[in-house]
């Protein structure tokens, strides 16, 4: 995890307790090393902060195949569109709009490049970064009827929470040296 070091020594003092725990969430856990490292890496794209996301990159890829980092990309991708259109629906709660086809393409959640629940499990973790109920809901029932424990779901969304705060501390870590206006004014 040498470069998520970098990142973490670059969080500005107020993201004091995010620099902890992105060290603590990815330790070995309930999640395998592909799990662990495809949440990350699906967050951290979903986070939209270049230097994260190159961060997790370069640690993901000494750690787990290229068929996992590629996953988890494609799941941040699809789960950019799904989250929208589908939160839309849930929020406008009509049943005309949900009678309607999707007519959005989504191969690779039905054909991933590794494991289908892995997959699903990034899914899930993008779709709590991006607030859509419904998709958090859907992903989750898929993942624990995979086989796949409330602990390890809980585990992944920790990632994604620590990941996704990350991505917003670096943005402040540019306004923490900039003076507020009592101090420039004194």
């Amino acid at each position: 995890m040498a470069t998520l070091d970098a990142i973490r020594e670059a969080l500005p003092e107020p993201a004091r307790d995010i620099k902890l725990n992105l060290q603590a969430v990815l330790q070995p856990g309930t999640l395998t090393p592909a799990q662990r490292w495809g949440v990350a890496v699906a967050t951290a794209a979903a986070a939209r902060n270049e230097r994260l996301l190159a961060a997790v990159l370069a640690d993901a890829r000494a750690e787990v195949e290229p068929a996992v980092v590629e996953d988890a990309l494609a799941a941040a991708a699809v789960m950019a569109m799904n989250n929208v259109y589908y939160r839309f629906r849930h929020m406008v709660g009509k049943a005309s709009y949900a009678e309607k086809p999707a007519r959005l393409r989504m191969n690779r959640l039905v054909k991933p490049a590794a494991s289908k629940v892995d997959f699903e499990l990034f899914a899930l973790a993008v779709s709590a970064v991006n607030g859509c109920e419904t998709c958090v809901r859907s992903h989750e029932q898929v993942v624990v009827a995979g086989g796949l424990s409330e602990d390890q779901v809980h585990e992944a969304v920790r990632i994604a929470a620590v990941l996704h705060a990350a991505a917003v501390s670096l943005e402040l870590a540019g306004y923490a040296a900039v003076p507020s206006a009592a101090a420039a004014a004194g």
